[in-house]
């Protein structure tokens, strides 16, 4: 006990002195500590910040989908490796409609005057829309008066020319017998006086005369009454010609379906703003204005990344989401691959494939132009080789 009181006074005896030596060597080493932990901190942050940057690029396309995911995620029996493509649908079958181009007219504007509405069903040659045609049809009626009036004329010259060529050959066949009569009467010369044997003869002369005559002026009446029948003829067809050509465009003024589907209105520019037509709007000469769809079989059109491409194979299995539809989800195939890249819209260096996907299955809810998310399963045993089509 007594030693341990020594030793503990002896110990308190030098601590003042202890304690300052600590001290001195505390106060010169604290500035180089916290340096080094300022550096160990940011150099960790870095590598937190590295890695974290790493992991999300890595990750960014590929995602690891879970069997029980409740969200409605991609699903594939066979592997769980799903690269998820941005595109949108469209029609495999559609035309698109225009607004007339009249012939041998200059018409800036049409006025719809029919109009079928945006999302009805239409079957093979129903009306989908109609112009005003009163002009197309009083132009046609104005010219159809005109071939007929030219019809009647041609009928009436052929009427007269062939009245005109019965009394022809009717006075050449007179002609023919007077000269015969004639030379009967020249004939018997010899026991006529010489006076009327002179009259025989100035007789026979004159018959002569006037057959060939009648004979060279039948063939000219002929040219110049086919002459004068032909040009009536030609401008019978050409009337006829634009009579057909205002028919023409009285019956393109009212546009029928060129095949069954749903009617889709597009966005045109009209009265300085853009919107759908209605009834009543002028749309311009050659303007497309609607489409008619067939929603029974739809696509979805994507671009693909280039860091993508060599992920995608043809007739790899995907499942189309409708971003619009979150519960809509169809089976899809892949089908094309394009075989040359587009420049990106940003950078030259960026570069995308044109890639379709085929849409299984038909929902009311699938229609054109709807933005689609398409989860496509890259793995290795669902891949056939890449060849574009």
């Amino acid at each position: 006990m007594q030693s341990f009181l020594h030793s503990a006074t002896a110990e308190s005896r030098f601590w003042p002195e202890n304690a300052n030596m600590q001290s001195g060597i505390d106060t010169d080493a604290k500035p180089r500590l916290r340096r080094s932990s300022l550096l160990f901190c940011l150099l960790l942050t870095i590598g937190l910040v590295s890695g974290t940057m790493v992991w999300t690029r890595l990750h960014s396309k590929v995602v690891i989908a879970s069997k029980s995911s409740p969200s409605g995620t991609a699903q594939f029996a066979h592997s769980e490796q799903v690269l998820r493509l941005k595109g949108t649908t469209e029609a495999v079958q559609s035309r698109s409609i225009s607004a007339p181009v009249l012939a041998g007219q200059h018409v800036g504007m049409l006025t719809i005057t029919r109009l079928a509405a945006g999302g009805s069903h239409v079957k093979r040659g129903d009306v989908l829309a109609e112009f005003d045609r009163q002009a197309q049809l009083r132009d046609f009626l104005d010219k159809k008066a005109d071939y007929s009036k030219l019809a009647d004329q041609v009928l009436e010259e052929q009427a007269k020319e062939n009245a005109a060529r019965a009394k022809d050959d009717t006075e050449l066949k007179q002609a023919e017998d007077n000269l015969r009569k004639t030379e009967l009467e020249i004939q018997k010369a010899e026991i006529l006086s010489k006076i009327d044997a002179e009259k025989a003869q100035e007789n026979l002369d004159e018959a002569k005369a006037t057959l060939e005559q009648l004979r060279e002026t039948y063939n000219l009446k002929r040219q110049a009454a086919a002459a004068a029948i032909r040009i009536l003829e030609i401008q019978r067809a050409r009337t006829r010609e634009t009579m057909l050509h205002a028919q023409a465009n009285a019956d393109l003024m009212q546009i029928h379906a060129p095949l069954a589907g749903i009617v889709v209105l597009d966005t045109i520019w009209k009265l300085g703003r853009m919107g759908e037509v209605q009834e009543g709007d002028q749309v311009r000469s050659g303007v497309t204005f609607m489409q008619v769809v067939d929603p029974s079989v739809m696509q979805v059109s994507v671009a693909a990344n280039q860091e993508d491409f060599f992920s995608l194979r043809l007739g790899q299995a995907a499942k189309v989401h409708l971003d619009a539809y979150p519960d809509v989800v169809f089976p899809g195939r892949l089908e094309q691959i394009a075989p040359l890249a587009r420049g990106g819209d940003f950078s030259s260096k960026l570069r995308t494939f044109g890639v379709v996907f085929s849409i299984q299955g038909t929902d009311a809810r699938l229609m054109p132009d709807l933005s689609a998310a398409v989860d496509v399963d890259v793995s290795d045993d669902n891949a056939s080789p890449r060849t574009a089509r």
